[in-house]
């Protein structure tokens, strides 16, 4: 892969400057220009009230989607910073320049604030609750008396039961945010190739082979002409994005050192607890001191938190000991990418940037302590519950309504009109505009689509609300 195309400032719809116009006094870079359509959208400000970790929560300070999208996007655009700067120090690509250093950081802020924004509400329950789902009843939906599951193609049917958020986050930017036309943001090339985790189809998803770009679907087969449009033009041509390992090791510390802190706040997580986890890690690894002893780190902050006179040391030594873990994490994927930069720019590297460096069993203590002491916990297990009864809810009512809807041979009845009702008129008009000329099986796929996209653009509060509305509970 070569930086020059990855790098490409392409979009699905150029612009388009008349003979003799006078030269635009714009001095932002196209990826600068990113930035600002996705500040300035609705999608992305939905994900102010769209859940992290814990959802509906009432307090100012636990993360939403939105305060972790900026969290990602910083870390992201300092990893750009660092590795771009590597490549440039180390000679590791002749025609690597600052210029394209300073695109990448561009590309990789406004990634992490988009990395996202296709996720349905309620976290990454809600797209288990979806994939859930289908797989119960996509086999009882009929259309025009038949079965909807075997009308359905193959890959149809496995997008659905392999429901996923980032190729929701595909769809949406490149077609259903309407802001001139139907072709969504219209976002650069290289920005949408690096939100692309999974490059494959769901057909072709293989997590038992080892490599991290097998794990899920990619893209939906609605989206398969863009997919294939920005990998041609990108070069990546079936491998990750090697920007994509930068956003997913910033998504990683962002959301794998947030979840402690939160979880610390919200007093799943004792500082006693984390303490004694990072004593036994200490002695499974046998790695005390070194380059960062995350234990000592810890209990350095506690006594100065202590002789500051801190009302609460505790406190003061997680939020800071977060921090300093952070500032590591960065050094880590930097190490990572820079050490392995032949592998990943030939499409060859397997693993997240954090494999085989220091951090590596640090942050799978991260992720398995936040997922023992309060993704299992009654707490969220009852929160989930609730969820799962309002998602499975509107699945029912609008999967059930669509299936009449733009349909020639059963008309809708006075209920599923006013289901269907409100649904976006945008999502509406994208169903209209991508069905054309399509056959029947195609559409009912799209009819299906219709409903995943209308209730991932709903934030927690809407979900809820629709929910106790529809059925008429005060």
């Amino acid at each position: 892969m070569e930086w020059e195309k990855l790098l490409s400032a392409k979009r699905d719809r150029q612009s388009v400057h008349r003979a003799g116009s006078v030269k635009s006094t714009d001095l932002r870079s196209e990826f600068e220009k990113d930035y600002h359509r996705i500040i300035g959208s609705a999608s992305f400000r939905r994900l102010q009230d769209k859940t992290q970790v814990f959802p509906l929560d009432k307090s100012d300070f636990i993360r939403t989607r939105l305060t972790h999208s900026l969290e990602v996007s910083s870390f992201a655009k300092s990893l750009g910073q660092n590795i771009g700067e590597n490549i440039l120090t180390y000679g590791l690509d002749p025609g690597f320049s600052p210029r394209m250093k300073e695109d990448i950081c561009s590309i990789l802020q406004c990634a992490g604030l988009i990395h996202d924004i296709g996720n349905p509400p309620f976290g990454h329950f809600g797209e288990l609750a979806i994939r859930e789902w289908f797989a119960e009843n996509l086999g009882k939906l009929e259309f025009c008396g038949q079965k909807a599951e075997e009308l359905l193609e193959p890959q149809m049917r496995e997008d659905l039961y392999h429901f996923e958020g980032n190729a929701q986050a595909l769809r949406l930017v490149t077609k259903l945010h309407y802001l001139v036309d139907e072709r969504g943001m219209n976002l650069t090339y290289a920005l949408l190739g690096s939100i692309i985790k999974y490059p494959v189809s769901s057909l072709e998803i293989r997590p038992e082979s080892g490599n991290i770009k097998d794990k899920k679907l990619g893209y939906y087969y609605a989206d398969r002409d863009i997919f294939y449009d920005v990998q041609e033009t990108t070069g990546t041509n079936g491998c990750r994005h090697p920007l994509t390992f930068i956003l997913e090791a910033a998504d990683d510390i962002a959301y794998k050192t947030a979840d402690i802190e939160d979880s610390f706040i919200k007093g799943f997580i004792s500082f006693h607890k984390l303490r004694e986890e990072l004593e036994n890690l200490n002695t499974e690894t046998g790695e005390t001191g070194g380059p960062f002893d995350a234990l000592y780190e810890l209990d350095k902050f506690y006594m100065r938190g202590k002789e500051r006179g801190e009302r609460k040391p505790e406190e003061y030594a997680v939020k800071n000991w977060i921090v300093r873990v952070q500032g590591f994490m960065i050094t880590c994927a930097t190490d990572g990418f820079t050490s392995n930069y032949e592998a990943i720019m030939d499409g060859r590297y397997e693993h997240d940037l954090f494999y085989g460096t220091y951090g590596e069993k640090l942050m799978d203590l991260l992720g398995s302590l936040a997922f023992r002491e309060v993704f299992t916990s009654a707490q969220i297990y009852k929160m989930e519950m609730k969820e799962s009864v309002m998602l499975n809810f509107l699945m029912d009512k609008f999967s059930a309504a669509v299936m009449k809807f733009d349909n020639p041979y059963e008309k809708p009845g006075t209920i599923d009109k006013r289901i269907i009702s409100f649904i976006s008129d945008n999502y509406k008009s994208a169903y209209y505009f991508h069905s054309k000329g399509k056959s029947e099986s195609e559409k009912l796929y799209l009819r299906l689509l219709l409903v995943t996209d209308y209730i991932c653009g709903m934030t927690d509060s809407y979900a809820k609300r629709l929910y106790q509305e529809l059925n008429a509970m005060i």
